[in-house]
Protein backbone atom coordinates (compact mmCIF):
# COMPACT_ATOMS: atom_id res chain seq x y z
CA UNK A 1 0.00 0.00 0.00
CA UNK A 2 1.10 3.29 -0.61
CA UNK A 3 2.36 6.03 2.08
CA UNK A 4 1.92 9.56 2.38
CA UNK A 5 5.36 9.67 1.53
CA UNK A 6 5.00 8.00 -1.98
CA UNK A 7 2.80 10.35 -3.03
CA UNK A 8 4.99 13.15 -1.89
CA UNK A 9 8.29 11.42 -3.51
CA UNK A 10 5.87 11.27 -6.89
CA UNK A 11 4.53 14.60 -6.53
CA UNK A 12 7.72 16.09 -6.10
CA UNK A 13 6.49 17.96 -2.91
CA UNK A 14 6.87 17.46 0.84
CA UNK A 15 5.10 14.82 2.95
CA UNK A 16 3.65 18.81 5.04
CA UNK A 17 2.24 19.74 1.65
CA UNK A 18 0.32 16.85 1.24
CA UNK A 19 -1.04 16.63 4.28
CA UNK A 20 -2.28 20.27 3.93
CA UNK A 21 -4.26 18.86 0.51
CA UNK A 22 -5.70 15.95 2.35
CA UNK A 23 -7.03 18.01 5.19
CA UNK A 24 -7.79 21.17 3.59
CA UNK A 25 -5.53 22.91 5.42
CA UNK A 26 -3.52 25.60 5.26
CA UNK A 27 -2.54 27.31 1.40
CA UNK A 28 -1.44 25.32 -1.36
CA UNK A 29 -1.58 26.64 -4.91
CA UNK A 30 -3.50 24.94 -7.39
CA UNK A 31 -1.35 23.80 -9.52
CA UNK A 32 0.45 22.03 -6.52
CA UNK A 33 -2.77 20.94 -5.56
CA UNK A 34 -3.58 19.00 -8.33
CA UNK A 35 0.08 17.33 -8.57
CA UNK A 36 -0.49 15.99 -5.47
CA UNK A 37 -4.11 14.51 -6.44
CA UNK A 38 -2.88 13.00 -9.64
CA UNK A 39 -0.12 11.42 -7.87
CA UNK A 40 -2.29 9.93 -4.91
CA UNK A 41 -4.87 8.71 -8.07
CA UNK A 42 -2.11 7.21 -9.70
CA UNK A 43 -1.08 5.51 -6.38
CA UNK A 44 -4.43 4.45 -5.38
CA UNK A 45 -3.24 5.94 -2.29
CA UNK A 46 -6.63 6.26 0.28
CA UNK A 47 -5.96 8.34 3.76
CA UNK A 48 -5.96 7.39 6.60
CA UNK A 49 -9.26 8.38 7.99
CA UNK A 50 -8.95 6.86 11.24
CA UNK A 51 -5.63 9.25 12.00
CA UNK A 52 -7.27 12.28 10.30
CA UNK A 53 -9.78 11.94 12.54
CA UNK A 54 -7.40 11.55 15.34
CA UNK A 55 -5.70 14.55 14.02
CA UNK A 56 -8.89 17.11 13.05
CA UNK A 57 -11.18 15.33 15.59
CA UNK A 58 -13.29 15.28 13.04
CA UNK A 59 -14.94 12.47 10.91
CA UNK A 60 -17.79 13.54 8.74
CA UNK A 61 -20.22 10.90 10.77
CA UNK A 62 -23.51 12.24 12.14
CA UNK A 63 -25.40 10.27 15.06
CA UNK A 64 -29.09 9.72 15.09
CA UNK A 65 -30.89 8.30 18.30
CA UNK A 66 -34.49 6.98 17.85
CA UNK A 67 -36.07 5.81 20.70
CA UNK A 68 -37.25 2.37 19.32
CA UNK A 69 -36.10 0.90 16.37
CA UNK A 70 -38.61 -1.34 15.79
CA UNK A 71 -41.27 1.39 15.08
CA UNK A 72 -40.76 1.55 11.60
CA UNK A 73 -41.34 5.00 11.42
CA UNK A 74 -37.95 5.83 12.30
CA UNK A 75 -35.77 3.29 9.90
CA UNK A 76 -37.87 5.19 7.62
CA UNK A 77 -36.50 8.81 8.67
CA UNK A 78 -33.20 7.06 8.84
CA UNK A 79 -33.44 5.99 4.90
CA UNK A 80 -33.56 9.54 3.98
CA UNK A 81 -31.37 10.75 6.86
CA UNK A 82 -28.82 8.50 5.47
CA UNK A 83 -29.32 9.64 1.91
CA UNK A 84 -28.72 12.97 2.63
CA UNK A 85 -26.22 12.87 4.83
CA UNK A 86 -24.10 11.19 1.71
CA UNK A 87 -24.78 13.41 -0.66
CA UNK A 88 -22.89 15.66 1.75
CA UNK A 89 -20.19 13.22 2.03
CA UNK A 90 -21.04 12.28 5.97
CA UNK A 91 -21.93 8.90 7.23
CA UNK A 92 -24.52 7.68 9.96
CA UNK A 93 -24.91 5.93 12.77
CA UNK A 94 -27.78 5.06 14.21
CA UNK A 95 -28.69 4.19 18.05
CA UNK A 96 -31.81 3.24 19.58
CA UNK A 97 -31.68 5.12 23.20
CA UNK A 98 -32.09 3.29 26.51
CA UNK A 99 -31.23 5.02 29.50
CA UNK A 100 -31.20 2.28 31.40
CA UNK A 101 -28.26 1.06 29.60
CA UNK A 102 -24.72 1.21 31.88
CA UNK A 103 -22.23 3.26 29.92
CA UNK A 104 -23.70 6.83 29.11
CA UNK A 105 -24.65 7.34 25.57
CA UNK A 106 -23.39 10.52 24.95
CA UNK A 107 -19.94 9.43 26.07
CA UNK A 108 -19.99 6.85 23.71
CA UNK A 109 -20.86 9.06 21.02
CA UNK A 110 -18.10 11.78 21.86
CA UNK A 111 -15.66 9.12 22.18
CA UNK A 112 -16.09 8.19 18.08
CA UNK A 113 -15.63 12.00 17.54
CA UNK A 114 -19.29 12.62 16.45
CA UNK A 115 -19.38 15.65 14.05
CA UNK A 116 -23.03 16.31 14.82
CA UNK A 117 -26.39 14.31 16.34
CA UNK A 118 -29.98 14.23 15.10
CA UNK A 119 -32.35 13.19 17.63
CA UNK A 120 -36.18 12.04 17.78
CA UNK A 121 -36.39 11.14 21.09
CA UNK A 122 -38.20 12.92 24.19
CA UNK A 123 -36.12 10.86 26.75
CA UNK A 124 -33.06 12.95 26.57
CA UNK A 125 -33.28 14.47 30.11
CA UNK A 126 -32.17 18.62 30.20
CA UNK A 127 -28.96 17.78 32.02
CA UNK A 128 -27.78 15.78 28.44
CA UNK A 129 -28.71 18.89 26.41
CA UNK A 130 -26.72 20.62 28.49
CA UNK A 131 -23.68 18.46 28.61
CA UNK A 132 -24.11 17.86 24.85
CA UNK A 133 -23.39 21.68 24.31
CA UNK A 134 -20.55 21.43 26.78
CA UNK A 135 -19.18 19.30 24.59
CA UNK A 136 -20.14 21.33 21.44
CA UNK A 137 -21.45 18.91 19.48
CA UNK A 138 -24.11 20.09 16.86
CA UNK A 139 -27.79 19.20 17.61
CA UNK A 140 -30.75 19.29 15.84
CA UNK A 141 -33.99 17.82 17.44
CA UNK A 142 -36.75 16.33 15.72
CA UNK A 143 -40.16 16.45 17.16
CA UNK A 144 -39.90 19.02 19.83
CA UNK A 145 -37.70 16.57 21.80
CA UNK A 146 -36.19 19.36 24.04
CA UNK A 147 -37.36 22.92 24.66
CA UNK A 148 -34.39 24.85 24.67
CA UNK A 149 -34.54 27.97 21.93
CA UNK A 150 -30.34 27.23 21.84
CA UNK A 151 -31.49 23.95 20.08
CA UNK A 152 -32.33 23.59 16.24
CA UNK A 153 -35.87 21.77 15.68
CA UNK A 154 -37.93 20.68 13.17
CA UNK A 155 -41.27 19.67 13.88
CA UNK A 156 -44.53 18.55 12.22
CA UNK A 157 -48.19 20.32 13.16
CA UNK A 158 -49.60 17.36 15.39
CA UNK A 159 -52.16 19.95 16.77
CA UNK A 160 -53.63 19.97 12.73
CA UNK A 161 -53.20 16.39 12.50
CA UNK A 162 -55.11 15.58 15.11
CA UNK A 163 -57.54 17.84 13.87
CA UNK A 164 -57.75 16.89 10.36
CA UNK A 165 -58.31 13.26 11.28
CA UNK A 166 -61.06 14.17 13.48
CA UNK A 167 -62.84 16.35 10.55
CA UNK A 168 -62.63 13.71 8.55
CA UNK A 169 -63.62 11.08 10.52
CA UNK A 170 -66.60 14.01 10.83
CA UNK A 171 -67.32 14.32 7.19
CA UNK A 172 -68.35 10.90 6.74
CA UNK A 173 -70.23 10.39 9.20
CA UNK A 174 -68.91 8.87 12.61
CA UNK A 175 -71.39 10.02 15.76
CA UNK A 176 -69.29 8.08 18.40
CA UNK A 177 -65.27 9.06 17.55
CA UNK A 178 -62.81 7.51 20.40
CA UNK A 179 -58.75 7.92 20.73
CA UNK A 180 -55.90 5.86 20.93
CA UNK A 181 -53.36 7.80 22.28
CA UNK A 182 -49.44 8.08 22.47
CA UNK A 183 -47.98 8.34 25.78
CA UNK A 184 -49.28 11.27 27.68
CA UNK A 185 -45.28 12.13 28.53
CA UNK A 186 -44.32 12.70 25.14
CA UNK A 187 -45.59 15.94 23.30
CA UNK A 188 -46.12 14.31 20.12
CA UNK A 189 -48.77 12.35 21.56
CA UNK A 190 -50.13 15.25 23.52
CA UNK A 191 -50.52 17.68 20.52
CA UNK A 192 -52.61 14.93 18.68
CA UNK A 193 -54.84 14.69 21.82
CA UNK A 194 -55.71 18.24 21.92
CA UNK A 195 -56.55 18.43 18.35
CA UNK A 196 -58.96 15.59 19.02
CA UNK A 197 -60.16 16.94 21.68
CA UNK A 198 -60.51 20.86 20.52
CA UNK A 199 -62.56 19.64 17.42
CA UNK A 200 -64.86 16.77 18.86
CA UNK A 201 -65.65 20.05 21.61
CA UNK A 202 -66.75 22.11 19.13
CA UNK A 203 -69.27 19.69 17.97
CA UNK A 204 -70.40 18.96 20.97
CA UNK A 205 -69.31 15.19 20.53
CA UNK A 206 -66.53 15.00 23.35
CA UNK A 207 -66.10 11.83 25.60
CA UNK A 208 -63.71 11.34 28.02
CA UNK A 209 -64.24 7.91 28.49
CA UNK A 210 -63.67 7.20 24.96
CA UNK A 211 -59.79 8.48 25.14
CA UNK A 212 -57.59 5.94 26.51
CA UNK A 213 -53.53 6.17 26.66
CA UNK A 214 -51.47 3.56 24.57
CA UNK A 215 -47.65 3.42 23.76
CA UNK A 216 -47.00 3.21 20.31
CA UNK A 217 -47.19 -0.15 19.62
CA UNK A 218 -49.69 -2.61 17.72
CA UNK A 219 -50.43 -5.04 21.00
CA UNK A 220 -51.64 -1.43 22.80
CA UNK A 221 -54.18 -0.80 19.56
CA UNK A 222 -55.15 -4.19 20.02
CA UNK A 223 -56.05 -4.37 23.71
CA UNK A 224 -57.69 -0.78 24.05
CA UNK A 225 -59.87 -1.26 21.00
CA UNK A 226 -61.12 -4.03 22.98
CA UNK A 227 -61.46 -2.48 26.33
CA UNK A 228 -63.24 0.63 24.32
CA UNK A 229 -65.46 -1.44 22.20
CA UNK A 230 -66.69 -3.36 25.90
CA UNK A 231 -67.29 0.05 27.44
CA UNK A 232 -69.04 1.51 24.38
CA UNK A 233 -70.03 -1.37 21.47
CA UNK A 234 -71.63 1.88 19.30
CA UNK A 235 -67.93 3.37 18.54
CA UNK A 236 -67.93 3.89 14.73
CA UNK A 237 -64.98 5.98 14.29
CA UNK A 238 -61.44 5.86 16.17
CA UNK A 239 -58.56 8.17 15.81
CA UNK A 240 -55.08 6.40 16.60
CA UNK A 241 -51.73 8.52 17.64
CA UNK A 242 -49.43 6.58 15.60
CA UNK A 243 -50.14 4.36 12.62
CA UNK A 244 -48.72 0.71 14.30
CA UNK A 245 -51.60 1.33 16.90
CA UNK A 246 -53.91 1.39 13.90
CA UNK A 247 -53.21 -1.46 12.68
CA UNK A 248 -53.55 -3.10 16.22
CA UNK A 249 -56.86 -1.76 16.28
CA UNK A 250 -57.36 -2.74 13.00
CA UNK A 251 -56.70 -6.43 14.05
CA UNK A 252 -58.44 -6.31 17.39
CA UNK A 253 -62.13 -5.00 14.92
CA UNK A 254 -61.78 -8.10 12.56
CA UNK A 255 -61.56 -10.53 15.28
CA UNK A 256 -64.56 -9.00 16.58
CA UNK A 257 -66.37 -9.70 13.53
CA UNK A 258 -66.03 -5.66 12.51
CA UNK A 259 -66.37 -4.19 9.19
CA UNK A 260 -63.62 -1.55 8.39
CA UNK A 261 -65.19 1.23 7.70
CA UNK A 262 -68.54 -0.40 7.93
CA UNK A 263 -68.81 -0.64 11.22
CA UNK A 264 -66.16 1.25 12.38
CA UNK A 265 -63.57 3.55 10.72
CA UNK A 266 -59.83 4.03 11.74
CA UNK A 267 -57.88 6.58 10.72
CA UNK A 268 -53.86 6.61 12.04
CA UNK A 269 -51.00 9.11 12.10
CA UNK A 270 -47.96 8.75 10.90
CA UNK A 271 -47.53 8.24 7.39
CA UNK A 272 -45.58 4.88 7.18
CA UNK A 273 -45.88 2.07 4.42
CA UNK A 274 -46.66 -0.46 6.74
CA UNK A 275 -50.23 0.82 6.52
CA UNK A 276 -50.89 -0.10 2.68
CA UNK A 277 -49.69 -3.54 3.51
CA UNK A 278 -53.02 -4.08 5.70
CA UNK A 279 -56.07 -5.13 4.47
CA UNK A 280 -58.34 -2.65 4.05
CA UNK A 281 -55.70 0.20 3.96
CA UNK A 282 -55.51 2.59 6.83
CA UNK A 283 -55.86 5.91 6.64
CA UNK A 284 -53.59 8.41 8.01
CA UNK A 285 -52.23 12.06 8.86
CA UNK A 286 -48.80 11.80 6.78
CA UNK A 287 -46.17 13.40 7.68
CA UNK A 288 -43.07 14.30 5.02
CA UNK A 289 -40.73 11.86 6.22
CA UNK A 290 -38.20 12.79 3.74
CA UNK A 291 -38.14 16.24 3.92
CA UNK A 292 -37.89 15.89 7.61
CA UNK A 293 -34.72 13.93 7.01
CA UNK A 294 -33.71 15.52 4.56
CA UNK A 295 -34.14 19.32 6.33
CA UNK A 296 -32.18 17.86 9.75
CA UNK A 297 -29.13 16.85 8.19
CA UNK A 298 -29.02 20.00 6.24
CA UNK A 299 -29.70 22.19 9.21
CA UNK A 300 -26.90 19.95 11.25
CA UNK A 301 -24.16 20.50 8.44
CA UNK A 302 -24.97 23.96 8.18
CA UNK A 303 -24.34 24.05 12.38
CA UNK A 304 -20.99 21.52 12.05
CA UNK A 305 -20.00 24.42 9.56
CA UNK A 306 -20.95 27.25 11.21
CA UNK A 307 -22.78 28.54 8.10
CA UNK A 308 -25.89 31.02 8.46
CA UNK A 309 -28.66 28.96 8.27
CA UNK A 310 -31.49 29.33 5.42
CA UNK A 311 -33.55 27.01 7.60
CA UNK A 312 -35.21 28.30 10.25
CA UNK A 313 -33.92 27.32 13.92
CA UNK A 314 -37.42 26.02 14.85
CA UNK A 315 -39.38 24.73 11.79
CA UNK A 316 -42.80 23.18 11.72
CA UNK A 317 -44.08 20.98 8.77
CA UNK A 318 -47.46 20.43 7.79
CA UNK A 319 -49.27 16.86 7.60
CA UNK A 320 -51.17 15.56 4.75
CA UNK A 321 -54.42 13.46 5.12
CA UNK A 322 -54.21 10.57 3.15
CA UNK A 323 -57.51 8.63 2.72
CA UNK A 324 -57.86 5.13 2.14
CA UNK A 325 -59.92 2.18 2.25
CA UNK A 326 -60.22 2.03 6.09
CA UNK A 327 -62.32 5.36 5.68
CA UNK A 328 -64.00 5.03 2.39
CA UNK A 329 -67.85 4.51 4.20
CA UNK A 330 -69.95 7.54 3.63
CA UNK A 331 -72.44 7.17 6.35
CA UNK A 332 -76.13 8.01 5.49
Amino acid sequence: MATIKDVAKLAGVSVATVSRVINKNGYVNINTEQKVRKSMELLNYQPNTVARALTSKKTNTLALIVPDITNPFFPELAKYVEETALRYGYSVILTSLDLNKGKNYLDMLSNRYIDGIICTTNQIPESDIDYIQKLGIPFVALDRAVDSKAIASISVNNYQGGTMAVEHLLSIGCKKIAHISGPFHVKTSLERYRGFVDTLEKNHMFHPSLVIEGDFTINSGIEITYKLLQKSPDIDGIFTSNDLIAVGALKALIRLGKKVPDDIAIIGFDGITLGTSVEPEISTIAQPISKIGSLSVERLIELINNQQSTISSSLQLEVELVQRASTTKIYT
